[in-house]
């Protein structure tokens, strides 16, 4: 991969605190959780999810589908990052996930 296009390739991080203490509060937890999900995102941490775009317009169109589907009460934040940007990414303390190590394109496996 060249260095121009890692800068094409951009990363969305969805950041989210949502209110869980009633029944109908889960369920809208829940069912944002499972869009992000069906919607290609990956946990990177508990209310953190990350997402791979080719290009800037799919990034704008997969924020355009999370403000569509965003729940009613919570606070819910989005980052547009280069992938160069996303790699940068400094590790204080733990480990990178599984699917960080499999969203890099040398960490793709083929059965």
């Amino acid at each position: 991969m060249n260095e121009t296009s890692s800068y094409r390739e951009m990363e969305l991080l969805v950041i989210f605190d949502l209110p869980v203490g009633k029944k109908a509060e889960r369920r809208e937890y829940t069912k944002f959780r499972d869009f992000l999900l069906d919607d290609g995102f990956l946990m990177l941490q508990y209310s953190v999810y990350f997402r791979s775009c080719t290009n800037d317009s799919s990034a704008d169109k997969h924020i355009g589908r999370v403000q569509a589907h965003k729940p009613k009460y919570g606070n819910v934040r989005i980052i547009k990052l280069t992938k160069n940007q996303f790699e940068k990414m400094i590790m204080i303390q733990g480990e990178k996930s599984e699917q960080e190590l499999i969203d890099k394109p040398e960490g793709l496996i083929i059965i």
